[in-house]
């Protein structure tokens, strides 16, 4: 093999450790050749096939390009590729993209034919990665001992993957690296600031400063979209050519060649970080912003976000200028900012949407709990994926999954599109290929409609939204949609027809039912009043602009939203018919009876209502509602407006209080269990009948007879006086109370006594004034009674006041007049 690299002196080592082991951890830095080195060094120990993963599709192509090279051979002989609308196959090695070792292990658990799987580059953790080597490591464990299983990676702590793998040897090569200079903003960007155009400015600033030094210029952007825009700002004084995953093969292919006489500026997106290597590079501009797979709640999916990229990241990038001399970076951020980079980029399966992964675990029949993850899947969000899955049809009532949900595995699109396009047919290919793709006319109106017109008519909607319509996401959208045809169209079975084929009318671009097919959480319900709110049938609230032409539509599917999770505002969706909402989600609406308790009206309200979720289609009143709804409903009322506590019922519940057997009786306890004032309820419709209740019979009947006989036993209602007559006693107070006429105590040597505790009595002259309050009877006729004798003989003259109350009869008469 031509040009030694660092890789080579561990090879023999590595080489070993496979064959004494089958397993093990490679790590090697960028420039090191271990993509290039590796499998051609494995390929005579090997029996049978090498699949080495590589983790993006023009890495893929380019190293089954390189491979074939040094074996002096074209792709196609012993090296071939694999991709997803690709393939050029190889006879002893193949290179593939993640998602193609997923659908060969599933469909082929033993890997029949293959001798060993390679994961490149693993340290970017993506979730395909993640899954498949848990899939590959269960069935070597299972059915394939003899699999040979290597781990390679640039910058990975290697401990936790040699552990995952059962002590697997660690291989290290050194690489080989030249100092390289890193130079920084003097201040942080100004707030506003337009990033692309500062990283157009500052590649030319780099460039500039460093033609002296010769070599090409790479410079690091998020995407497609920003590496065009810097192109058109950049002067022409240099070959700048541009390297992302979408580009053409020939011209990646252009910007991994050797470069000509005129200096070269790559204008590449993270895959050039470590995934492939570019000559001559001396000189890196990081504009310090990473493009990377987040589950996104405004679509419902994975969807791709611009975010600042880690310190790892900006190692890595760094590192390629000093591959093959001394080399320069420039760091579009300042030096102060460094230290609030995150360390590390999360692992994709830690926040990305786990719908795809837990579509793929039921195809295997496993739990996340019986493979062996890195980082284990988090349980909330996978749950969620679960939830959605069976809604689509994919999972059965058991979590096992069905037969339509192994046609959904089969497709490679998101399983909310796979089951929609499998239920409508290829006619909805385009619309499929475009929800799985960006918006291609981000700031137009809402309507979804827009965008398939635009994808059917990229001339002619162009010329009518020149400045909206993105012609490179169109023309993506429209092979994929090709592509997609060809697939529907050449697949056998998988799921079974819709209750109503929506295709009858998909020329009419009326593609709200297909669109519910994959969104039937996203289905929309105006709100009353003018604001073009919706409720979706999932639970959330959403908006829309006022302006748009869709804000009157009653009902629609939001396919986008922003993610606000207070209110989300629509960003695309399509209309949706009443029909076909019945037609292809009938199963789905429910008939609910509801009896409630209405705060805002104040009243019982009784309705039926036919539901599909959250949604309310229709609403009527419920004429012959059972009094045991209506209970219950004014029970809650009952509980927002609290109890109706007259002074009768008062002072029952204050003696039931006092008798510990008979159960709280504080309001939070009463309407806790509610039950007991259920049988009084049934009649209650108004506010106004809620707060006449009188709860007197309602606490008897829950303590029952027996505990009315305690509570008369031990916390008597009255007192009965000497002469015969009841008094109410008071138990509000600390101590029972009762209140009568001095002269109705005569004779009464024994202070009275309630539930073991003296009564409280206060005295009361014959003109119901209070003389003297006692709870000491007794005491009270040896001691005070004889100073309120001598006042009250002058005023009341007519009534008794004998010198020995306790020798004295009762009374609550007056002397007749003259006696």
């Amino acid at each position: 093999m031509p040009d030694r690299l660092p890789i080579d002196d561990v090879l023999p080592a590595l080489c070993d450790a496979l064959a004494a082991h089958g397993r093990a951890v490679l790590v090697a830095p960028p420039g090191a050749g271990k993509t290039t080195r590796v499998p051609l060094a494995l390929l005579e120990r090997i029996a049978g096939k090498i699949v080495m993963l590589e983790p993006r599709r023009l890495a893929a192509r380019a190293a089954a390009e390189r491979l074939a090279q040094q074996l002096g051979e074209a792709v196609g002989a012993r090296v071939g590729y694999r991709m997803r609308g690709e393939s050029v196959p190889g006879s002893r090695i193949e290179v593939v993209t993640e998602g193609i070792l997923t659908r060969m292990i599933q469909s082929d658990p033993s890997l029949d034919g293959i001798g060993c799987v390679i994961f490149d580059e693993f340290h970017e953790r993506s979730l395909n990665a993640d899954l498949g080597l848990a899939l590959v490591w269960e069935a070597r464990g299972a059915l394939r001992e003899d699999l040979v299983l290597l781990v390679m990676s640039a910058t990975l702590d290697a401990e936790p993957v040699a552990a995952l793998l059962d002590d697997a040897p660690v291989i290290r090569s050194e690489g080989r690296a030249f100092p390289v200079e890193t130079r920084w903003l003097p201040r942080p960007l100004a707030a506003g600031a337009r990033l692309m155009d500062e990283a157009a400015r500052l590649i030319a600033q780099a460039e500039a400063e460093t033609r002296g030094m010769g070599g090409t210029v790479l410079a690091f952007l998020p995407g497609e979209g920003e590496i065009r825009r810097v192109m058109a700002q950049l002067g022409g004084g240099c070959e700048v050519l541009p390297l992302y995953g979408a580009l053409k093969p020939a011209e990646q292919r252009a910007a991994l060649a050797e470069p000509g006489a005129r200096r070269r500026i790559v204008l590449a997106t993270a895959i050039a970080e470590t995934s492939l290597t570019i000559p001559a590079v001396r000189v890196v501009v990081d504009a310090g912003r990473a493009r990377r797979a987040r589950f996104d709640p405004g679509s419902g999916m994975s969807r791709l976000v611009t975010e600042r990229v880690s310190r790892a990241e900006a190692d890595q990038r760094r590192g390629r200028a000093g591959r093959v001399a001394l080399g320069v970076c420039y760091r579009m951020w300042a030096r102060a900012e460094e230290g609030a980079l995150p360390a590390f980029a999360p692992p994709e399966i830690a926040v990305a949407d786990l719908a795809g992964l837990a579509l793929e675990l039921a195809a295997w029949g496993a739990v996340p709990g019986d493979l062996a993850f890195l980082t284990p899947p988090p349980e909330g969000a996978l749950s969620e994926a679960r939830s959605l899955l069976a809604g689509l049809e994919a999972l059965d009532g058991g979590g096992r999954i069905t037969d339509h949900g192994r046609a959904l595995a089969r497709l490679p699109l998101h399983p909310r599109l796979a089951h929609m396009l499998l239920r409508a047919g290829e006619g909805a290919a385009e619309l499929a290929a475009l929800l799985s793709n960006r918006d291609p006319l981000r700031g137009a109106p809402v309507d979804l409609a827009l965008r398939l017109a635009a994808v059917r008519d990229p001339r002619g909607f162009a010329a009518r939204y020149p400045h909206e319509a993105n012609r490179g996401v169109i023309q993506q959208i429209r092979d994929e949609a090709a592509r997609l045809r060809r697939l529907v169209a050449s697949r056998d079975g998988g799921g079974a027809p819709p209750p109503r084929t929506p295709l009858g009318y998909l020329g009419k671009e009326e593609w709200g039912g297909v669109v519910s097919l994959a969104y039937p959480d996203r289905i929309g319900l105006r709100r009353k009043g003018e604001e073009p709110r919706f409720v979706l049938s999932g639970g959330k609230g959403t908006v829309m602009e006022a302006g748009d032409p869709m804000a009157g539509q009653r009902l629609i599917v939001a396919v986008d939203l922003d993610g606000d999770q207070r209110e989300a505002r629509i960003r695309m969706a399509a209309r949706l018919d009443e029909a076909d909402l019945r037609a292809l989600h009938g199963g789905r609406i429910e008939t609910v009876a509801l009896c409630e308790w209405s705060r805002r009206e104040g009243r019982v309200l009784a309705r039926v209502q036919k539901r599909l979720g959250a949604l309310v289609l229709s609403d009527r009143a419920w004429p012959e509602v059972p009094p045991e709804a209506v209970a219950r409903a004014a029970l809650e009322g009952l509980r927002l407006d609290g109890l109706p506590w007259s002074p009768a019922a008062a002072r029952l519940r204050a003696r039931i209080a006092l008798v510990p057997d008979l159960g709280a009786v504080d309001d939070a306890s009463l309407l806790a269990d509610g039950a007991w004032l259920l049988p009084w309820l049934g009649r209650i419709r108004t506010l106004a009948d809620l707060r006449g209740l009188d709860l007197v019979e309602p606490l008897k009947a829950r303590i029952g007879w027996d505990g009315q006989q305690q509570l008369e036993r031990e916390v008597p209602s009255h007192f009965v006086t000497p002469l015969g007559r009841k008094v109410p006693i008071d138990y509000d107070h600390e101590q029972p109370s009762i209140e009568l006429r001095l002269q109705e105590l005569f004779g009464v040597t024994r202070h009275p006594v309630v539930g073991g505790r003296p009564l409280r009595i206060s005295l009361l002259s014959p003109g119901g004034k209070p003389v003297q309050v006692t709870t000491d009877l007794p005491g009270f006729w040896a001691s005070s009674y004889a100073d309120v004798r001598k006042d009250m003989r002058g005023r009341y003259p007519r009534h008794p006041w004998p010198e020995d109350p306790r020798e004295a009869d009762p009374t609550t008469r007056a002397k007749p007049r003259g006696t």
